[in-house]
């Protein structure tokens, strides 16, 4: 289904009425006669319409599918985002206040319109947009929409005019006569005398033409074609004249035409996307659309969702989702196949023959190159360039690698660049930036992987959140018998470097001490973790601490990491512990939050007798003393004093089930906040191993048994020996003051 072949008899009937009295006489034919012969040519008009320009096929697909199905509506930028001047440290600031990985070189907050409403109240249109963009399915839509105008007496636009699409790509020769190229579309499904009548519809502004591609002209042919088309538009200028170019490539030159940017698609337009797209009937009866979607929100696919603003990557991985129902773990995978679509893939799907970037320059070199300037800016920090920086690399690269003389136009070749990938793209005068942040992560980690970069990087970078999806793309590059054993070798001395302090090797032992042979089925790392978290969320003065350095979310993370299979049981205990630390803390002696924190604290001694986490607690003891406590809550008769013994007695309580000192676990802040990267770290690499492509049992296994254990490196700083320490289970304290 196109979208007309329910209205091809009516829209052709209205057609054919519309074109008799364009060319009344046809070799002396009845009026009758002549509007049966453009009957039957208009119906064949709209059905090749159909067939040519809205069924799609792109990227690999098996079969077309309906542009009128699954196109979704474009919107426009305003001027002043079309024509923006910014400096690219103005754009770097703007980005870095927004936080929003989206809107690197975006504007998002400017007013955006219709690109049907907009297109419809021009006469002279210039649409300029990226690669894949949505360009030629915007004009095709505009043709499809132009032609259902036939089929209503009273239609709302301002013209009613037969839609003729022209792809510029096939003006290659010198000699270009735009009136015959029109009449060979009208000739080819029988339109009586067709240059006649092609020539009675420009006369009377009875065409909307539709040129698409101007940047897919030949370089060679492109002025030449611009004054050929820049003529015939004056020359007829009663009709309509929709055109599309590249933002990189349009250099001006149609000096009636308004030039309009098309916008990136905004969540809505993404959404709308994929419920379009996904909609087969298996699809609504399985709600695939809706779990493509929440799928894509996930916070772990925030880099996909990024390559989901551009309706040609959108389109790539509503294919891939539609292949499996998900999106592939290796991320890695999926954003080199993204990028080779910008590099090669896409200009062979439009059959566009491309000039050479530069002779020599291969696509794996060129990629190669996009990754050295990829890691030279976020090792900088730098997001957004100037032309002279791009330049600078350009050349250097080529002189490195092919041996050219660095007298060359370095522009030209980022020029070409541009106007052929837009990968690197130019976002203000002489500011530009990769056109997604993900392609950049991507390329920087490529690079390094090709450099064995990663001691330097992990050393440096590992703490900063910036380098996380860079370091989270490493393991799908690491393809050897050794690199992602490495990559993860070096991340565990990272991480055990942060656990240098001695109150952090006895935690860490004690950990380890308390659920050792647990019969609980976790994690036995998680495990440690737990008790971590629990000794910590109790501990007042601590946990005052904690509240800037993320110690406490970071423990659950990485205790969720390591174990999925039990994430809800986990999290659970963790909420209800926050919950009873923030009663203890409080410090306003009311009875409400006395009885809410023993509430919670008999509901969490519960919660931990199903876990089985730590031998050392006795949870039927414990739960005995908790109903005691209960009995003896104070009232609102006691004093405020007493009511502070009360709950400092709760508070001991708990420590002294687990066995620990209230004194021995007041870390410093430096102390909190290495405790805090080393959690980072440690779900850093289990995130890690979970994205590689090969990595050794052997050598996880060990990594993960060391885990949130005190690193044998360290033992002998310790004044006390700490191996073969035993949990210990004191008597409980006395209920009296």
């Amino acid at each position: 289904m196109t979208g007309l072949e329910l209205l091809v008899e009516p829209v052709a009937e209205g057609i054919a009425s519309f074109a008799v009295d364009l060319l009344p006489k046809v070799g002396g034919k009845a009026i009758s006669d002549v509007k049966n012969l453009f009957f039957n040519a208009s119906r064949k008009y709209v059905d090749t319409y159909g067939k040519r320009h809205c069924q799609l096929k792109v990227l690999g697909m098996r079969e077309p599918v309906d542009l009128a199905q699954i196109y979704t509506g474009v919107k426009f930028l305003g001027e002043e985002d079309v024509l923006g001047f910014e400096s690219p440290q103005a754009l770097e600031q703007q980005y870095r206040q927004t936080r929003f990985r989206s809107c690197i070189g975006r504007r998002n907050d400017g007013e955006k319109r219709s690109g049907i409403d907009v297109a419809n109240e021009k006469q002279y249109l210039m649409v300029l947009g990226g690669p894949g963009a949505g360009k030629s399915t915007f004009l095709r839509k505009l043709g499809l929409e132009a032609l259902s105008t036939f089929h209503y007496e009273h239609h709302t636009y301002n013209y009613r005019q037969i839609p003729v699409l022209l792809e510029l790509k096939r003006f290659e020769s010198d000699q270009i006569d735009i009136h015959q190229l029109i009449a060979e579309e009208f000739g080819n499904c029988g339109f009586p005398a067709p240059l006649d009548f092609v020539q009675n519809a420009l006369k009377q502004g009875k065409l909307l033409i539709l040129l698409d591609g101007l940047d897919e002209v030949p370089t060679a042919n492109r002025e030449n074609v611009i004054c050929t088309l820049q003529d015939f538009v004056d020359r007829y200028d009663q009709n309509r004249f929709v055109a599309s170019c590249r933002t990189a490539a349009y250099h001006g030159g149609f000096t009636r035409f308004s030039d309009v940017g098309m916008a990136d698609f905004d969540d809505e337009q993404i959404k709308q996307f994929i419920y379009n797209w996904v909609s087969s009937p298996q699809d609504l009866e399985r709600a695939t659309s809706q779990k493509c979607w929440e799928i894509l929100q996930e916070g772990k696919n925030a880099a996909a969702k990024e390559l989901a603003h551009t309706p040609l990557l959108l389109t790539f991985l509503c294919l891939v989702y539609d292949r499996s129902q998900r999106f592939p773990a290796n991320r890695s995978g999926l954003y080199q196949k993204a990028l080779r679509i910008l590099l090669e893939e896409w200009a062979a799907e439009k059959r566009i023959n491309r000039d050479e970037i530069y002779d020599g320059l291969s696509i794996e070199l060129e990629e190669s190159l996009l990754s050295e300037i990829a890691y030279a800016g976020f090792e900088a920090d730098q997001l957004f360039f100037s032309r002279r920086e791009l330049t600078s690399q350009i050349k250097d690269f080529l002189a490195s690698n092919l041996n050219v003389p660095k007298t060359l136009d370095g522009e030209a070749i980022l020029q070409a660049i541009e106007v052929q990938q837009g990968i690197l793209v130019e976002r203000a005068e002489d500011a530009y930036s990769f056109s997604h942040l993900t392609l950049q992560e991507y390329l920087t980690a490529q690079c390094l992987a090709d450099n064995n970069h990663w001691d330097k990087v992990i050393s440096t970078h590992v703490l900063d959140r910036r380098w996380r999806e860079v370091l989270l793309l490493a393991p799908g590059l690491l393809t050897g018998k050794q690199g992602a054993n490495h990559f993860l070798a070096v991340l565990e001395r990272r991480a055990q470097h942060c656990l240098q302090s001695i109150k952090l090797q006895r935690l860490t032992q004690w950990a380890d001490a308390v659920t050792t042979e647990s019969p609980g089925c976790f994690n036995p790392a998680a495990k440690r973790i737990s008790a971590i978290y629990l000794a910590l969320a109790l501990n007042r003065e601590l946990s005052r601490e904690l509240a800037n350095t993320h110690t406490l979310d970071r423990a659950r993370a990485l205790a969720l990491a390591l174990d999925p299979a039990h994430a809800r049981a986990i999290n659970v205990n963790f909420a209800r512990t926050l919950n009873l630390n923030h009663e203890l803390t409080r410090g306003q002696g009311l009875d409400l939050d006395i009885t809410r924190a023993i509430a919670r604290g008999i509901t969490l001694t519960k919660r931990f007798a199903r876990l089985n986490i730590l031998v050392s607690v006795n949870c039927l003891d414990l739960l005995k003393l908790l109903q005691k406590l209960k009995l003896l809550i104070p009232t609102q008769a006691t004093s405020p004093y007493q009511k502070q013994i009360f709950q400092t007695k709760l508070l001991k309580l708990w420590f002294n089930a687990l066995g620990i000192e209230p004194d021995d676990w007041q870390l410093s802040p430096a102390d909190a906040q290495s405790l805090a990267d080393y959690f980072y770290i440690c779900e850093l690499m289990v995130r890690c191993k979970q994205l590689a492509v090969r990595v050794s049992p052997g050598i996880w296994a060990g990594i993960e048994s060391r885990m949130v254990m005190l690193p044998k490196q360290y033992d002998l700083l310790s004044e006390t020996p700490l191996q073969g320490l035993k949990p210990h289970v004191p008597p409980p304290l006395p209920l009296q003051a």
